[in-house]
């Protein structure tokens, strides 16, 4: 018997960092908390037209990220001098693409639903 999960709400596990943020003094971990988003992806059945959606929301991520990058480095390497450009820049990349994955997810998402509801 196949096991139907949907491995996008194991992105959720991602939010315990930010307990790291309440017991420690770093509140910069408290950012990991908007990844509880994604613990309702774990009620959500994986059929082909999500995968796809999913492979969708991805592929602009990735470009979003790629893009986003080298902008990124000079802007960081303008205010933070040259040693700490490359980290912070790679991070606010990050958060970039995760919020561009979020968003268009969201965005398809809600076409689907409106495409459903006029059929």
């Amino acid at each position: 018997m196949k096991r139907n999960i949907n491995y996008l709400g194991l992105l959720s596990l991602l939010s315990l960092i930010g307990i790291l943020g309440l017991t420690g003094e770093n509140s910069g971990l408290f950012g990991f908390f908007g990844f509880l988003y994604y613990l309702r992806y774990f009620w959500i059945m994986p059929d082909e037209f999500f995968r796809l959606n999913v492979q969708k929301a991805a592929t602009f991520a990735f470009m979003a990220e790629m893009i986003s990058l080298v902008p990124f480095m000079f802007l960081c390497s303008w205010i933070y001098g040259t040693a700490r450009a490359v980290p912070i820049a790679f991070a606010l990349s990050f958060v970039a693409t995760v919020f561009a994955f979020t968003i268009a997810l969201i965005i398809l998402e809600v076409k689907e639903q409106r495409g459903a509801a006029h059929d």
